[in-house]
């Protein structure tokens, strides 16, 4: 049996019922992701999903919610102080972590309370 992995097609972030408006908020508005339509025969479970570089990001509903505060995605952005500068704008909390060689990052919580890491690769 011989198979490979390709990448990552998608992340999926859990959100509490009737997500939806806070998750545009943030994920659509906030950090500019273009959110593309769920198909038919999932839309009625509720969430939302966006387009992020060449990956989705599902935000799912989960009945029994509980925000994840380790397990996060990590963006890699261009011009990290760029979004640094627009979350502080809109009073999101920024998290320094300790660093890591070759990248520049910050974390920060979605609307649900998740962890997200931002990063940009330095030369």
């Amino acid at each position: 049996m011989s198979f490979s992995f390709k990448g990552i097609d998608h992340i999926q972030l859990a959100a509490p019922k009737g997500c939806e408006e806070q998750a545009r908020k943030f994920y659509g508005e906030q950090l500019g992701l273009m959110e593309i339509p769920k198909p038919e025969n999932l839309q009625k479970r509720g969430g939302c999903w966006f387009i992020c570089g060449d990956q989705e990001i599902h935000i799912g509903v989960q009945e029994d919610f509980l925000p994840a505060k380790k397990a996060h995605p990590g963006f890699i952005v261009e011009n990290l102080e760029g979004l640094r500068s627009s979350l502080q704008e809109r009073n999101i909390v920024i998290k320094e972590e300790l660093p890591i060689e070759g990248r520049n990052r910050f974390f920060a919580e979605d609307p649900f309370g998740n962890r997200i890491e931002f990063l940009e690769y330095m030369p």
